[in-house]
C-alpha cells in the first residue's frame, strides 16, 4: 500500500493534467495544507485562481523531491511557500542546513520558471503558556528561533529576487506569542485565523 504522502503526490500529478496553467500555487507543510484558501477566497473579486500543494507533516528536503508535481507542471505565475517549520522541529535540526535546502527549492524556481513571482512567507509563532503544555512542547521551534529564521529567509529572498511576506506579526499577541484564541493546540491554526493571514496576503495575491 503507497504511503498517505505518496497517495497526496500522486493525486498533485493527476490533478495537474487538468489544472490551468500560469495560476497561483501555495505549496509547503501542513500550515499551507490546511489553509482553506480556496474556500476564503470564493467571494474575493477579481477571481483569484489558487492551487494549494501543501502535504502535512512535509520538510524542505520532501518538497525538494516533489517540485515537479507541486511547482513546475503547474507553470504558475506566482508561488506562495511556507516550508521548513517541521525541519526545526526534528531532532537534530541546524538552521544552516534549513536554509541550504531553502535556497535551493528557490533557486530551483528561479532557473525553471524566470517569470514566475517567488514569495516566501514568514514562518507563523507558536504559543507553549497555554494550559498544560510545557515550554519546550515544539522543541527547538521557539519563537526566539522562528523570528532568527524569518530575518535570515527575509535576507535569502531579497539575494534571489524573491519576495518576503511577513504573516506573522498579524497572528502574535502582545508577548510575541501565537494568539490563544488562533490556535488549535499551540501551533496549528483555526479558519478564523486564516483569514487574518489572508488580509496580509490579498495585496500580493491581487497584484498584476
Amino acid at each position: 500500500m503507497p504511503s498517505e504522502y505518496d497517495v497526496k503526490v500522486r493525486n498533485f500529478r493527476e490533478l495537474n493534467a487538468c489544472a490551468r496553467k500560469g495560476e497561483i500555487v501555495f505549496v509547503g507543510s501542513s500550515l499551507c495544507e490546511f489553509f482553506p484558501i480556496c474556500e476564503l477566497l470564493q467571494n474575493v473579486e477579481p477571481r483569484i485562481r489558487v492551487y494549494n500543494r501543501g502535504i502535512a507533516g512535509d520538510v524542505t528536503e520532501g518538497l525538494l523531491a516533489r517540485m515537479e508535481e507541486s511547482v513546475f507542471a503547474l507553470e504558475p505565475r506566482k508561488v506562495f511557500i511556507n516550508i521548513g517549520t517541521n525541519d526545526i522541529s526534528r531532532d537534530g535540526y541546524g538552521r544552516e542546513a534549513l536554509l541550504d535546502n531553502y535556497r535551493r527549492i528557490l533557486e530551483q524556481i528561479r532557473r525553471r520558471l524566470p517569470a514566475c513571482r517567488v514569495y516566501v512567507l514568514s514562518y507563523y509563532p507558536v504559543n507553549c503558556t497555554l494550559p498544560g503544555m510545557r515550554p519546550d512542547a515544539f522543541g527547538a521551534r521557539t519563537n526566539e528561533e522562528l523570528r532568527a529564521v524569518n530575518a535570515a529567509l527575509r535576507g535569502l529572498a531579497q539575494e534571489l529576487g524573491c519576495r518576503y511576506v511577513d504573516v506573522s506579526t498579524c497572528l502574535e499577541d502582545e508577548a510575541g506569542n501565537l494568539r490563544a484564541d488562533y490556535t488549535i493546540e499551540g501551533m496549528h491554526l483555526y479558519a478564523g485565523a486564516y483569514r487574518v493571514v489572508l488580509d496580509a496576503l490579498l495585496p500580493h495575491l491581487l497584484e498584476t
